[in-house]
Formats: structure tokens, C-alpha cells, sequence
């Protein structure tokens, strides 16, 4: 168990000295853009399906 505390405590240690963590601001613009390619992301993903669907679906009307 004491391993596991000092793991924790080392953890915290590095977090709070050697990270170098962004500001407000570019935290802010990085999570809009994250948000933004994600939606983008997921719209080509739908898109891509329901045109392998309609095409799978045509195949299977025509065998039978």
C-alpha cells in the first residue's frame, strides 16, 4: 500500500512541476477545435455507412 501512496504522490509532484499545462484561452480554442473535427469526423462516418447500406441493400434486392 505504501507503494501505491508514494506513486500517487509522485504522480502529483510531476503534474505540478514538470508539466507545462496551456492557458484558459488555448485550452478553450483547442477544445472548440476538437469539437468542431469530431462533428466533422462523425458526419463523413454517417455518410460513408448509409451509402454502404443503400449499395448492400440494392445488392441483396438484386440476388433475389
Amino acid at each position: 500500500m505504501a507503494g501505491f501512496v508514494n506513486y500517487i504522490k509522485e504522480s502529483f509532484n510531476e503534474l505540478k512541476t514538470n508539466v507545462s499545462w496551456p492557458t484558459w484561452a488555448e485550452a478553450q480554442n483547442l477544445t472548440v477545435l476538437v469539437a468542431v473535427f469530431s462533428i466533422i469526423f462523425s458526419l463523413a462516418i454517417w455518410g460513408v455507412d448509409s451509402a454502404f447500406g443503400k449499395v448492400i441493400g440494392y445488392y441483396f434486392d438484386l440476388i433475389k
